[in-house]
C-alpha cells in the first residue's frame, strides 16, 4: 500500500478494498496525499484528499442500466453527510461519467479516473483504462427466466405460494426454471421460508434494484421488435387517442406514455408499446414508419397478461417504473418515484 494512505486500524477491515484501491490509484496519479479516515453514518467511509474531506458512497459499477437508480438516490445521499459526497466505484461507464460531470457529481473509479469539484478544489482525470466487471457465472435468478419470474413475484407477492406449475404459467417459463430460481432466491436471502408451506419475499427493495439492472442488461434488448416514427407529426400530440386496444392482439403503453397515463404529470417524448402480436399490425393501424431514430419503440410482452387489469391501457406499474427509472432523465426519475410512493408503495 502507498505509504501516504493511512488507515485507522480499528476501521481498516470495514473499508472496502475497492475504495482503498481507487484512492491508491488516484494518489499515485496526482501525487496528492490522501487518507481514509473512518466509516460515517449511512455511508461507506470518509476520505481526505489534500486536506479536503469527502463522504464516500461505494457502488460496484455505474452504467446505463442502473444509473437512473443511482441518480434517484443522490439527494438522499447528500442529506446523510455534512461533507460533499464522492462516489467510488470499480467501474463507471464512460458515457455515464460524462453525465455525472455535467451534473457535478463527484466520482472516482478503481483505475483513478476522477471528477472532484468543490469550491476552489478541482481534480479531473480521464482516460485511465478500467476493466468492466465480468458477467460470467451470474446467478441463474438474474438470467432471462429468472427475470421473468421475479417480475411476477414482485408484481404479485402473494403468487410466491402458488404451485410451481402455476408460477410457470404466470411467468411463461418452465417448471424446472421456477424451481431453480426459487432455490437461488432463497440462497440469496430474497425469499424467506416461514414454514414448510409458506414463503415470503425479503429485501424487496434490493431485489427490485437487481431486477431492474438485469432486465435492462439482459431481457429488454431481446424484447425490442422495431423502432418507428409517426408518419403524421400531428399524431405525436394525439397519441393518447390512438385505438391501441382495437388492434388484434394485446397492446399496452409502457415507459413515458404509461407514466403520463397513470400520473398525468408527464409529457412523453418516447412512445413505448408492448405487444404480444407483430409490429406490422401496429404499424399498419397507426400508420407508422420504420426508423431506427424514431420516437416509437415496440417491444414484446414477456409475461402472461391474463390476470392484469389493462383498463388504463398500460403495462403493470412495476414495468413502468423500471422503464422510467432506467432512462436516467431527471423528470422520468421523478415520475418513477411517484409510482414507487403510490402504486408500488408495498415494495418499500
Amino acid at each position: 500500500m502507498n505509504e501516504h494512505i493511512r488507515l485507522d486500524t480499528e476501521t481498516m477491515s470495514k473499508v472496502s478494498d475497492s475504495i482503498k484501491d481507487a484512492i491508491f490509484q488516484l494518489e499515485g496519479i496526482t501525487g496528492i496525499k490522501m487518507k481514509i479516515k473512518r466509516e460515517t453514518e449511512g455511508l461507506d467511509a470518509i476520505i481526505s484528499i489534500g486536506g479536503k474531506h469527502f463522504s464516500v458512497e461505494y457502488k460496484s459499477e455505474i452504467r446505463k442500466s442502473n444509473k437512473g437508480i443511482f441518480l434517484s438516490q443522490i439527494n438522499d445521499l447528500n442529506k446523510k453527510s455534512k461533507n460533499p459526497i464522492v462516489i467510488i466505484a470499480k467501474y463507471i461507464a464512460s458515457d455515464v461519467a460524462v453525465e455525472l460531470r455535467n451534473k457535478e457529481i463527484n466520482y472516482i473509479d478503481i483505475a483513478g479516473n476522477a471528477y472532484l469539484k468543490e469550491a476552489d478544489f478541482f481534480i479531473f482525470i480521464s482516460g485511465q483504462k478500467v476493466q468492466r466487471i465480468s458477467k460470467t457465472n451470474q446467478s441463474r435468478a438474474f438470467q432471462e427466466s429468472g427475470i421473468k419470474l421475479i417480475f411476477c413475484l414482485i408484481k404479485y407477492p402473494e403468487s410466491l405460494n402458488l404451485s410451481y406449475r402455476n408460477l410457470a404459467k404466470l411467468s411463461e417459463i418452465s417448471v424446472g426454471s421456477v424451481s431453480h430460481v426459487i432455490k437461488e432466491l432463497i440462497d440469496l436471502s430474497f425469499i424467506l421460508k416461514v414454514n414448510k408451506k409458506k414463503l415470503v419475499l425479503k429485501n424487496t427493495s434490493a431485489l427490485l434494484n437487481r431486477w431492474i439492472i438485469a432486465y435492462n442488461d439482459i431481457l429488454r434488448p431481446r424484447l425490442i421488435k422495431r423502432q418507428m416514427r409517426f408518419s403524421n407529426k400531428e399524431d405525436v400530440r394525439k397519441w393518447l387517442s390512438l385505438p391501441i386496444q382495437k388492434v388484434d392482439d394485446v397492446n399496452l403503453w409502457g415507459g413515458e406514455t404509461a407514466g403520463a397515463i397513470i400520473t398525468g404529470l408527464l409529457k412523453p417524448k418516447v412512445f413505448t408499446i408492448y405487444t404480444n402480436g407483430s409490429w406490422q399490425n401496429i404499424a399498419k393501424r397507426f400508420k407508422l414508419i420504420p426508423d431506427e431514430q424514431g420516437e416509437i419503440e415496440i417491444l414484446s410482452i414477456f409475461w402472461n397478461t391474463d390476470t392484469d387489469n389493462t383498463k388504463n391501457k398500460t403495462v403493470p406499474a412495476l414495468l413502468v417504473y423500471a422503464d422510467l427509472i432506467s432512462s436516467g432523465y431527471e423528470r422520468n426519475i421523478q415520475i418513477a418515484n411517484e409510482l414507487l410512493n403510490n402504486e408500488l408503495q408495498y415494495i418499500k
